[in-house]
């Protein structure tokens, strides 16, 4: 691969921290010719997990061809090491990019990640990069979360909560848009009980429905399932307005 020639590829899940990486990149004029997104079927420490098969919707919008990785069971069992788990589920995207890298005449030039405090995914993703002689561009990393929120929603971008895991967050949050009101609570929460303005450690998951990089909106219907500490959609349909 070439540092300087081929195309850029953005890892993508359709939430709003690899989404903003996306949109970046095409800000600074870097031609993106491929997403790919990753789908675990089970925990993952390395991937965003929730309805990442809405991510195929997202990428149309975009109008940019998406490639689907799609390895073997990622959920993680008490006996397995973290940082062995995270090295297994970065073999199938790194092997999905060798073959991506062999397809485009040019190569790939560099990747595209949405990563923010992280240092156990961004570390591994910039190995693998260093391993594949390409660039990493991750515009959102160690960035301060409001800064980086504020200018999400006055690009405008339309993000929906699609998952919560933390104490503070209960079922009303599910399905809701993080808006500038959305972000005064999650600031309170945050001193209250430690939630990330970002979700960062898992506290929520997003989907983003529009913005700036999307030709057109998504809509969904869904209904809520909360186990009375935790929740999620179940998107029952999805589709491009």
């Amino acid at each position: 691969m070439s540092d300087a020639d081929g195309t850029w590829i953005s890892l993508f899940s359709g939430g709003k921290d690899s989404s903003w990486a996306l949109y970046r990149a095409l800000e600074e004029g870097l031609d993106v010719s491929h997403l790919v997104t990753v789908h675990p079927t089970g925990d993952s420490y390395m991937y965003h997990v929730p309805a990442t098969d809405l991510a195929a919707l997202a990428a149309d919008s975009t109008g940019i061809p998406l490639i689907d990785v799609e390895p073997a069971d990622f959920e993680a069992e008490e006996t397995v090491d973290s940082g062995a788990q995270g090295d297994a589920e970065l073999e199938p995207l790194e092997a999905a990019l060798v073959d991506l890298d062999r397809e485009l005449e040019e190569g790939i030039a560099g990747v595209t990640a949405g990563a923010v405090e992280s240092e156990y995914q961004t570390s591994r993703i910039e190995a693998m990069c260093d391993r594949l002689g390409c660039e990493l561009f991750a515009p959102l990393w160690q960035e301060d979360p409001r800064d980086l929120v504020d200018a999400m929603l006055e690009a405008g971008f339309e993000i929906a909560i699609i998952q919560v895991a933390a104490h503070g967050l209960d079922e009303s949050w599910l399905g809701r848009t993080l808006d500038h009101d959305a972000i005064r609570e999650l600031e309170a929460l945050n001193e209250e009980y430690g939630v990330h303005i970002l979700g960062e450690g898992g506290e929520f998951e997003t989907l983003v429905l529009d913005g700036p990089h999307m030709e057109r909106r998504i809509d969904l219907e869904y209904e809520t399932e909360w186990d009375g500490t935790r929740g999620r959609l179940e998107i029952t349909d999805a589709r491009l307005e």
